[in-house]
C-alpha cells in the first residue's frame, strides 16, 4: 500500500509510523521538521509547495500535521492546523482513504458557555480549527475516517510518549509550584487515553477497508473515566512516591476552587499582582478547566479500559525522563510589587 503520514513527527504520527512498520509497512512519512537521521521528509505544509515526488496515487493518507497549543490566535491557528490539511488534500485523490486525528472536544465544543466569540463559540483557537478541518475533510471525494481522542498521554504498557506536551503542563507546574490552586469542578470528568490505543485506532483504519461513508471514531474512557479528584490524588500519589524514594519533601496538595470562583472572585483580585512567570502559569492552566471538569464523559468506540494505570505509567515516564524537573522543591507564589 501506498501510505502517507503526514505530522510523522509528531506524539501520534510517531506511533502510528511505528505501528505501520511493525506490521511491515513502509509509509512515507513527512513533517514540519525532519529528525536527524531518519527518514522524516521536511516539508513545511501548507506555507511551500509539496515535493514533487509526493505526488502520486495514495492509497491511504494518514493526517496528524496540527498544532495541539490551546494559545493559538485564529492566524496562528490558520497556519499551523487548517493550511497544512488543505496541502494535504492537493495530494488525496478520490482513490485515497484519508484518515484524519481530530479531537473529542468538538463533540462538546462551538456551543458552550465557555466559549469565545472569536472561535465561533469554541472554547481556543485549537479547538477551532480542527472543527474548520473536519468540514474539509467532509468535502473529500474519497473516503474518510476522523479519529478523535481526548488527552493524549504515554503507551499503556510503558507510559512512553514522542513529546510531553499538553497534560504535562500540569506535572510540571504542580511540582514547581506555579500551580497555586487547581481550578476545575472536583467530580468533573477528565478523558485521557494512552497515544498506541489512539495510534491503534488510526492504523485500525488505514489498513480496513475504506468505509461508503465517513466514520467518527472516538478513543475514551466512557464509563471508566476519571473525575478531577481522582486524578489529581493519582498524579501527587505518583509524583510524591518517587520523590520519597529520592528523599525529598511531597508535593504539598494544591487547594481546589470551581471555575466560578476562581474567575469571579480571586483571579481578579491577584491578577495585578501576579509575575509575568504566574501570569503565563495561570493562563496555561486556565485553559485544562474545561478538559477536567467536563459534566459527563465522552461516548466512545474506542474504550479506554483503565485511564488511571495509564496515568500512573505516564507520570512514572515522565518523571523518569525529566528527573530535574521532577526533583524540583515547590516554591509558593510571592506578591510582586
Amino acid at each position: 500500500m501506498q501510505i502517507l503520514v503526514t505530522g510523522a513527527a509528531g506524539v501520534v504520527g510517531t506511533e502510528v509510523c511505528r505501528k505501520l512498520t511493525a506490521k511491515g509497512h513502509t509509509p512515507v512519512q513527512v513533517a514540519r521538521r525532519a529528525p536527524a537521521g531518519s527518514d522524516v521528509i521536511a516539508w513545511n505544509m501548507g506555507s511551500e509547495p509539496a515535493p514533487e515526488h509526493l505526488r502520486r496515487d495514495w492509497d491511504v493518507m494518514v493526517h496528524t500535521a496540527a498544532s495541539t497549543r490551546w494559545t493559538m490566535s485564529r492566524d496562528e491557528a490558520t497556519s499551523a492546523t487548517i493550511a497544512p490539511l488543505r496541502a494535504a488534500l492537493e495530494l488525496a485523490g478520490p482513490g485515497t482513504h484519508l484518515v484524519h486525528v481530530s479531537t473529542a472536544y468538538l463533540a462538546h465544543g462551538g456551543t458552550a458557555a465557555s466559549g469565545v466569540p472569536e472561535f465561533d463559540g469554541y472554547r481556543n483557537g485549537y479547538e477551532w480549527s480542527k472543527s474548520i478541518c473536519e468540514g474539509l475533510v467532509g468535502g473529500h471525494p474519497g473516503a474518510a475516517t476522523i479519529v478523535r481522542p481526548p488527552l493524549i498521554l504515554g503507551r499503556r504498557d510503558d507510559g512512553g510518549i514522542a513529546r510531553f506536551s499538553g497534560p504535562y503542563t500540569l506535572l510540571q507546574t504542580l511540582v514547581s509550584g506555579l500551580a497555586a490552586v487547581v481550578v476545575g469542578e472536583p467530580d468533573g470528568y477528565a478523558e485521557i487515553a494512552p497515544v498506541d490505543q489512539v495510534a491503534d485506532a488510526v492504523v485500525e483504519a488505514a489498513l480496513g477497508v475504506p468505509p461508503a461513508e465517513r466514520v467518527i471514531e472516538t478513543v475514551a474512557a466512557g464509563s471508566h473515566c476519571l473525575q478531577l479528584t481522582r486524578m489529581l490524588d493519582i498524579i501527587l500519589g505518583s509524583i510524591n512516591e518517587w520523590r520519597a524514594g529520592q528523599g525529598l519533601d511531597p508535593v504539598p496538595r494544591p487547594p481546589m476552587l470551581s471555575a466560578d470562583q476562581w474567575h469571579r472572585f480571586y483571579l481578579p483580585l491577584v491578577h495585578e499582582y501576579l509575575s509575568p512567570v504566574q501570569a503565563e502559569a495561570v493562563e496555561l492552566l486556565g485553559m485544562f478547566e474545561a478538559y477536567t471538569s467536563m459534566p459527563e464523559p465522552f461516548e466512545p468506540t474506542s474504550v479506554v479500559s483503565d485511564p488511571a494505570e495509564v496515568l500512573r505509567r505516564s507520570v512514572a515516564y515522565w518523571m523518569a525522563t525529566k528527573p530535574r524537573l521532577a526533583r524540583r522543591t515547590p516554591e509558593p507564589w510571592q506578591l510582586v510589587a
